[in-house]
């Protein structure tokens, strides 16, 4: 058997519920694998995901498309490379409280912004603010990664960014009202996020294990759209974890994430070169590509940055038997 280390990049939740269907149903057992799958709380978050893959202490991670650009421009550039799209198009969104009367994105000025402190995350979030006709200033606070959506919550913060599949379906459930601001509509092209990544070196080394593998998860991922209800069970019976102790919640999160699993075609993981081209134009058309020693980044291949050929031939995935 060939083994994997896979890196999430948070508690186990709805995103990566394709992983555990695949584990549960042996798919990965069955294609001669056996993937370890590890949360960002076992270093207490101190070394992100994208981070342990760079420095191969993992062989794939879950990271957003930044993460990827942002590696491939360090010193020396460690070339990560995103194999699949875990989700089809951007399910995340600002949001500030419905009671706090910041309606748009112009009048979070000289608000404060619940920040994790992501690569290009505040300076996207500055020039939403600036398309909206604001100044795109914004205090930044760092509350404790897990406490930003609390911090909302009892005002600590005015804004923050949230996966609508998550933290909007625990709002809904709890009659709690937000405004909700999308990047596309104040003319943000957000990438990928998160996006499954690896090294190219290993992309080189491992394409079969890495075929063997995708099949496996893309198949646990169309099983979590067809049969959502299933699927979250089986993620909570897997991930054994404290957050997916309310049955109710994650099976609505799991129903709402399944809307954004799959690309028009009905394909999972698949990528549209335009995409990437479109956000990382945008990266470095507003200066947001900065080397670690303080140069701008004019140009990227973005070639380099994403492949499909691990995600392309869907048509002979493995069944899963309910």
């Amino acid at each position: 058997m060939d083994s994997l280390r896979l890196a999430l990049d948070w508690t186990p939740n709805t995103n990566h519920t394709g992983f555990y269907v695949a584990q549960a149903h042996g798919l990965y057992r069955d294609a001669g694998l056996t993937v370890e799958i590890s949360t960002p709380e076992a270093d207490k978050y101190k070394s992100t995901p994208a981070r342990r893959l760079a420095h191969g202490e993992v062989d794939l991670a879950i990271v957003p498309s930044e993460s990827v650009v942002s590696f491939h421009t360090t010193t020396p550039a460690v070339p990560l490379v995103a194999v699949a799209a875990v989700l089809a198009r951007d399910a995340s969104a600002i949001v500030t409280l419905g009671q706090s009367g910041l309606e748009r994105p112009a009048q979070l000025d000289s608000k404060v912004y619940g920040s994790y402190g992501a690569r290009f995350e505040d300076d996207l979030v500055r020039q939403m603010i600036r398309n909206d006709g604001g100044r795109g200033v914004i205090a930044t606070h760092k509350p404790a990664r897990l406490n930003l959506w609390q911090a909302l919550l009892t005002n600590e913060i005015d804004a923050t960014w949230i996966f609508l599949p998550w933290e909007g379906v625990e709002a809904d459930l709890a009659e709690v009202k937000l405004n909700r601001f999308l990047l596309d509509d104040y003319e943000i092209p957000y990438g990928y996020s998160p996006v499954l990544a690896t090294r190219q070196d290993f992309i080189d080394q491992n394409p079969d294990l890495l075929h063997r593998f995708m099949e496996a998860t893309a198949a646990g991922y169309r099983f979590a759209v067809e049969q959502p209800d299933e699927a979250a069970r089986l993620l909570i019976e897997q991930a054994h974890h404290p957050t997916l102790a309310d049955h109710g919640f994650v099976e609505l999160s799991q129903q709402t994430v399944a809307g954004y699993l799959l690309d028009t075609a009905g394909h999972w993981g698949r990528m549209r070169r335009e995409v990437w081209v479109q956000f990382v134009n945008y990266l470095i058309r507003h200066r947001m590509i900065v080397t670690r020693d303080g140069e701008l980044v004019m140009q990227l291949d973005v070639n380099k940055l994403f492949t499909n050929q691990f995600v392309e031939n869907q048509k002979t995935l493995p069944t899963i038997k309910a």
